[in-house]
């Protein structure tokens, strides 16, 4: 290309510019790439580093001061976007003994999964269930709910949001009680049994939305996959992988997040897989190792990682026994037909 035609373009696109329009053939590759190409970056959190900020933050600021005590775990590829991927948020958060998160709703759903503590307890729209560690807890978009620590020991668990998602969309909304805990609605335990035990009442509708059993006991999760693996041969990339479900529908407990537990025996090697859905993964119980993007790092006990989509992974060195938790945007790509998934060999 000739210097005199370079200089037109440049005066046209300047010329073009004054009224906000672009030219798509300057940026076609980026826009409609041949794969993706996530400025995330694979990242491991130890629980053994993080663990002592949790507890300085706890002298820096109450529960009820911060509203929810929380360190996000951001993505070292989006700074200042408190994100984990581009659609996921996650944070650890602490609550100490005789403190009340208080109420609020909003409309990003949230999980949690219990990392440490026994005391603690989380109230959704005024049913409460002890949370005990590995348990995984659904609050559905616009309900109210709060925490509270009745015990003598610190709780920690980690948060998974859809915040970046409703920010896309330029829909997140959120409301806060005037007391500290919504008033109780349904009895302790009644969720679980309603919903929890393959029987539904009789005049129950389904509804879309997040499932109407919001609390999945690790016992129980941890029992099933003792259970699956009990002579059976491990699936090659995953082990034995099961996903957390909304019971009235077989769809994902979470219409934005698929959550995911797997159970990696002593001694795996797995094969490497990708997909289009990044990944947060919480280490349940377990030592081993994970290759994420051709780096090589070993997880243990409460550690939590980030795989960013389209980036290869592979589980292998797995010393003990491991239960893994994990969630991702999945049902979201899935509902627009836009997920894939490769094995590689």
């Amino acid at each position: 290309m000739s210097s005199d035609d370079q200089a037109a373009r440049r005066d046209f696109y300047r010329r073009i510019g004054g009224n906000h329009l672009h030219p798509l053939w300057e940026s076609m590759a980026s826009l409609v790439p041949e794969q993706p190409r996530s400025p995330c970056i694979p990242y491991i959190w130890k629980y053994a580093e993080v663990r002592p900020a949790l507890m300085e933050a706890c002298g820096l600021i109450s529960a009820d001061e911060a509203i929810r005590r929380v360190l996000v775990l951001e993505n070292p590829g989006l700074p200042g976007s408190s994100a984990v991927t581009q659609s996921l948020y996650a944070g650890l958060q602490v609550i100490m003994p005789g403190e009340v998160a208080p109420s609020h709703r909003h409309t990003q759903t949230a999980l949690r999964l219990v990392v440490e503590g026994k005391s603690a307890y989380t109230s959704v729209e005024g049913e409460r269930v002890d949370m005990q560690p590995g348990d995984f807890i659904v609050t559905p978009s616009w309900t109210w709910h709060d925490h509270g620590n009745e015990g003598s020991e610190a709780v920690v668990w980690l948060d998974g949001l859809d915040i970046p998602l409703m920010r896309f969309f330029d829909c997140g909304f959120a409301e806060n009680s005037r007391g500290e805990a919504h008033s109780a609605r349904r009895r302790d335990g009644d969720a679980l049994a309603r919903y929890g035990s393959n029987l539904l009442p009789v005049d129950f509708r389904a509804r879309p939305g997040a499932s109407p059993l919001f609390a999945y006991p690790f016992s129980r999760s941890r029992a099933v996959l003792l259970q699956l693996t009990d002579g059976t041969a491990p699936d090659p990339c995953h082990g034995m992988k099961m996903r957390f479900v909304n019971p009235a529908t077989g769809g994902p407990a979470i219409p934005t997040m698929g959550a995911y537990l797997q159970r990696l025996p002593e001694g795996f090697s797995g094969q490497s897989i990708r997909s289009t859905d990044g990944a947060v993964f919480h280490v349940v119980e377990g030592n081993g190792a994970v290759e994420i993007g051709g780096r090589l790092v070993e997880f243990g006990p409460r550690d939590t990682f980030v795989v960013p989509s389209w980036t290869a992974y592979r589980f292998h060195g797995v010393e003990t026994a491991s239960f893994i938790f994990s969630f991702s945007d999945r049902p979201v790509q899935e509902a627009l037909c836009i997920w894939r998934e490769e094995r590689l060999a």
